[in-house]
């Protein structure tokens, strides 16, 4: 099978990459080289081009390279995100127990939030999310309790943003929205009725890291036909007390520092 340029392109920009992983901190274009097999010429257009997107940077006295700010960016998001899925296998199941619903685990990402994991519900017709996909913050209860409990600049500028409709239940009214938002605050869940899926009815609550910021949400999904009020109203407890301690579990403390989440209700006894 004949490689093509661009895939070896980039394979080869992955394997010097990989060799900050495990070899020296600093690493030099010969070394690159003969560790690559590559020419000095091409291993030293390749770091260029890291250079420029800050994945590595140069230190000018040495001429030795190091990895660079967006590599570390970008590690300290897996890791975040890598952190929530690893603790939150048994709170998910016994969510899922409580309420025999498709249960999702959702992370805040870049421009948005993504569904990185899901158990889903035993009912005959069920709801299944897309894992990976971002959704826009402002659809949907899982969005919603991240977006009411961003620092206020960042809400505020999401806020002023276009609010596109998923659906003719999504809200697109920005004082319509910032009212649900403060709604959402007092109660320490959400809850949404067709607003990302039509006729797909769930319940959210927001996940806090050790540093007291909203880092995702828990939710509970199905069909809008089986999310009456009486049920949201059931599990709302078991939403929130998920929450609570997938957040305790990453090491948030109500008392710490941070954004204030004293408006989360106790979780019940």
């Amino acid at each position: 099978m004949t490689t093509q340029p661009g895939t070896e392109t980039a394979g080869r920009v992955i394997d010097v990459l990989l060799l900050f992983t495990d070899g020296p901190d600093d690493l030099g274009v010969s070394w690159i080289a003969r560790e690559l097999g590559l020419s000095k010429a091409v291993v030293h257009r390749i770091l260029q081009t890291l250079v420029a997107r800050g994945m590595v940077e140069l230190d000018q006295e040495s001429r030795l390279y190091r990895l660079g700010p967006t590599t570390a960016a970008l590690g300290a998001r897996a890791l975040r995100e890598f952190d929530l899925r690893a603790v939150a296998t048994d709170t998910l199941r016994r969510l899922h127990r409580q309420t025999h619903e498709t249960v999702t685990l959702t992370a805040l990402v870049p421009g948005g939030r993504a569904y990185i994991d899901q158990i889903v519900s035993t009912h005959e017709v069920k709801m299944t999310v897309e894992l990976g996909r971002r959704f826009p913050l402002h659809a949907g209860s899982s969005g919603k309790c991240l977006l009411a409990f961003l620092p206020q600049p960042r809400r505020e500028e999401i806020l002023a943003a276009e609010l596109s409709a998923l659906t003719d239940k999504t809200i697109t009214d920005e004082e319509t929205l910032r009212t649900e938002l403060t709604a959402i605050r007092d109660l320490g869940y959400a809850s949404s009725q067709g607003e990302r899926q039509a006729d797909a009815g769930s319940v959210a609550a927001p996940v806090f890291g050790l540093d007291g910021n909203v880092r995702g949400s828990v939710s509970v999904c199905g069909p809008r036909s089986r999310f009456t009020p009486q049920f949201v109203g059931a599990c709302a407890p078991h939403v929130v007390e998920a929450a609570h301690d997938l957040s305790t579990l990453l090491g948030w403390k109500a008392t710490g520092p941070g954004r204030p989440t004293a408006s989360l209700p106790a979780p019940p006894p």
